[in-house]
This record gives C-alpha cells, sequence and structure tokens, in this order.
C-alpha cells in the first residue's frame, strides 16, 4: 500500500490525477528561492522559456543573465559568480549542460568548491520527438563521478521545486535533473523532502523484492508494485531522488532484509542510480540484481510513452525483473 506518513498525493492512482513537467518545479523553486535569498541569481543559454526559468527573470531581471548558446561560459561566467557569494542557478537542456560543458562544470565549479546549482533540463528519452542528440541519458553518470557534486533526481513537479530550493541553502555544486514530458504529480504539498533521505513509497504487507526508482519513471513503479500486489508479490517502492550522496543505510538495511533489488531509471543502466546501488550493495550486502533503464543504446524520435515502452521501462518490464530477480533470490 501506499506509505500514509509520508502524505502521498491521495489521487496517485486515480485516471484524473494531475500531470506537469518536472521542470514546471524548477521554474516555481528558482522564484522561492529569489524570494528567500537576494544572492540567488539565474543564468541561461538561450533556453529560458524552456528551462522554465522565464518566470524568475521576469521576477528578478536585475538578477538574470542571458548568456546566448554558450553553454562553457555559462559555466564559468557562474563559477565566478558561485565564489563571489551569490547563488548561481545554470540551466540549459542536459545534453548541453552539463553535456557540453563537463570540463568547465568540473575544473571551474566543481574543483573551485563553487556555489553553482546546474539545472539539466529534458534529461530521458521521454523528451520524445527531439532525438537522441537531445536525450540526455548519461548525466546522473557524469555529474556524480565528479567529486563535490551532489545530485538530485527528483520524481515530480512538487519534488522538484522543494529540491530547487533546498539547493540554494546547500554549500557547493549541485547537479538537478528535470524531465521536459508532463508526469503523474505523486507527492504532496505535506510529503517530505530531505536531501540525501530516501523515501518508501509504497509497502506491501509481505514484501519479497525491494524496486530503488528516481525521477518521473518512478510511477511505472509504483503502478507495477500495484499490479504486481494483486498477483500476490508483495514489494517496496523506494524514491531515492538524492542519487549522491545515496542514502546507503537505508538501502543495505532494505537490501537485507528482502534479498532481492531492482533499479528503475530514465538513464543509462551503466554508472546510474543502478550503479551508485550496486556499488554500495557489493560492498556491504551483495544481493541479486536487475535494473530497468537504457542498455547501453541510444534513443530516437518518437512518442515519449511509446519509447518508454520500446526500451523496456514500461510498467510490464519492471514487472517481469521483479519476477526474474526474485527466481535469482530463490
Amino acid at each position: 500500500m501506499i506509505n500514509p506518513d509520508l502524505k502521498l498525493n491521495p489521487k496517485v492512482f486515480e485516471k484524473d490525477i494531475e500531470q506537469f513537467p518536472t521542470r514546471n518545479g524548477y521554474g516555481e523553486g528558482l522564484v522561492l528561492a529569489g524570494e528567500h535569498d537576494e544572492n540567488v541569481v539565474v543564468l541561461c543559454a538561450d533556453l529560458t522559456e524552456s528551462t522554465r526559468s522565464e518566470a524568475f527573470a521576469k521576477k528578478f531581471p536585475k538578477r538574470f543573465f542571458e548568456i546566448g548558446v554558450a553553454e562553457q561560459n555559462l559555466a564559468t561566467v557562474a563559477a565566478g559568480l558561485g565564489i563571489s557569494g551569490k547563488i548561481p542557478f545554470i540551466s540549459s537542456y542536459a545534453t548541453f549542460s552539463p553535456g557540453r560543458n563537463w570540463e568547465q562544470i568540473r575544473t571551474t565549479i566543481a574543483y573551485n568548491d563553487s556555489n553553482v546549482k546546474i539545472a539539466g533540463a529534458h534529461a530521458g528519452v521521454s523528451v520524445g520527438p527531439d532525438g537522441a542528440t537531445h536525450q540526455a541519458i548519461e548525466d546522473i553518470a557524469t555529474m556524480r563521478v565528479i567529486a563535490n557534486m551532489k545530485v538530485f533526481v527528483p520524481c515530480d513537479s512538487i519534488e522538484a521545486r522543494k529540491a530547487t530550493v533546498a539547493a540554494a541553502k546547500i554549500w557547493g555544486p549541485v547537479y538537478l535533473r528535470f524531465a521536459r514530458e508532463k508526469s503523474p504529480v505523486m507527492t504532496s504539498e505535506k510529503t517530505e523532502f530531505i536531501p540525501g533521505k530516501a523515501e518508501i513509497f509504497w509497502e506491501s504487507k509481505k514484501p519479497e523484492v525491494l524496486i530503488i526508482g528516481c525521477g518521473p519513471i518512478l510511477y511505472n513503479a509504483l503502478v507495477a508494485a500495484k499490479e504486481l500486489e494483486e498477483e500476490e508479490i508483495g514489494s517496496v517502492v523506494l524514491n531515492c531522488h538524492t542519487i549522491k550522496p545515496l542514502d546507503e543505510k537505508q538501502i543495505i538495511e532494505l537490501a537485507k532484509k528482502y534479498k532481492a533489488v531492482v533499479t528503475v531509471e530514465e538513464h543509462q543502466i551503466i554508472g546510474g542510480l543502478g550503479g551508485a546501488v550496486s556499488e554500495c550493495l557489493v560492498k556491504n550486502y551483495p544481493a541479486p540484481m536487475e535494473f530497468i533503464g537504457m542498455k547501453d543504446v541510444y534513443g530516437e524520435s518518437g512518442n515519449p510513452s511509446e519509447l518508454i515502452e520500446k526500451y523496456g521501462m514500461g510498467v510490464g518490464d519492471i514487472k517481469k525483473a521483479v519476477k526474474k530477480v526474485l527466481k535469482r533470490k530463490k
């Protein structure tokens, strides 16, 4: 059942559940952060509307900087602001930032522990028609490997807003990952968001497997858990919105309890959430694992929901992975 303690959206499994892109939450969070602290500034690379930086630009025009199509400059200008007392947020499509400017992020921002927040929008294959060149499916891996970098992957628009506000209050570099497509709002205003703390969204009466997910694709994990329950297969679904620092304590405790793990992410299974979880478990409590995500391939142009199914990230794929890992467990 859905965890009542977290005060999630009561309509989580209903057809009329509200849907908004997680990037909307980023835009709302920027305004809130800007109202709270006048040192918050926002920079964009000619994608102000698409990245939802527009509301901040209109409310605080003197604290908004349009850098243009120059992602390397975007990072280096922000690095200077970040070591000068400002709290800069930089935003672009994730394939360009942190894709194109990764070296500048590493050397000018993270190496100097500059207080910069990097927002990567349009991540995952659910970008849809824009195709492989605009579908960031490697960004979690490339960002979590950077020293000093924290990595947040919010599951819905409300959590994205909370993650953005939280990032402004944390010293040092933070990467925030957002999607383009509308997705179900699973959480509520009362749902707690604590950086570095994963939350149990679903828990069966007799769980047999741990499902760990991040980002909007977590909704498919919840639906899969509900359908598996009807087949008398119990599970726990963990929302791991913080990939770095990973909530290792809770992951280890749950892995010891259920002895089978499935990770779910809209990202390459190499180096992302699945990689982080497996690194944690291999040195603490090795357990059978299955990985849902992009399997060493690029995406393509298409309808977002069809792409999710084509690349094995649908509800049915998660259920198959659960049954497979349970066979290995036995």
